[in-house]
């Protein structure tokens, strides 16, 4: 496969794999993009490069901006804008856990805190089901929360070799 078309794939591949994981598939794709590029690209080359509109390549690039994956760069004497993306893998699992974690965990685990405090009759057979369900996706949703609190603040061999563990017969 020559690398153009090994580009291509990629590019399609992380789209997908973003679409999978809740992140819009064209975000992926200028994510995908910017993390085989060697250099800092421009608005213009996301455009060519993925025959996507301006509007959308600048929203896309907003919304990786605002995720923490890409940086915006300037070069002296242009009034270019250029982006880049880390291509350190670690680094992005870590960012990508992070916001996760702020915009689907932190909301669900305010809620069901929320919810802990619902009072019924305690012998009424819905009150117990309902409060036992709260109870127990709240247990599970603050140790999914540890968890990534310590993928977050952990070293990558460390918390690779801790996963890797679990596993083990």
């Amino acid at each position: 496969m020559e690398l153009a078309a090994g580009k291509l794939k990629f590019i399609e591949a992380w789209g997908k794999l973003g679409s999978e994981w809740g992140i819009n598939r064209t975000m992926a794709q200028v994510h995908a993009l910017l993390l085989i590029s060697p250099e800092a690209i421009t608005t213009e080359d996301i455009m060519e490069q993925l025959s996507i509109s301006r509007g959308n390549t600048n929203m896309t690039v907003r919304d990786l901006i605002g995720w923490g994956l890409v940086e915006k760069q300037h070069k002296a004497g242009e009034r270019k804008e250029y982006f880049f993306a880390d291509k350190d893998v670690w680094n992005i699992a870590r960012q990508v856990a992070k916001e996760r974690k702020k915009r689907e965990l932190e909301p669900v685990l305010k809620i069901l805190s929320e919810l802990s405090s619902v009072t019924g009759e305690e012998k009424d057979p819905e009150f117990k089901t309902f409060q036992k369900s709260v109870s127990d996706i709240n247990k599970l949703a603050k140790s999914v929360d540890k968890t990534m609190e310590a993928m977050l603040k952990a070293d990558q061999n460390w918390f690779l070799n801790s996963i890797l563990k679990v596993f083990k017969p």
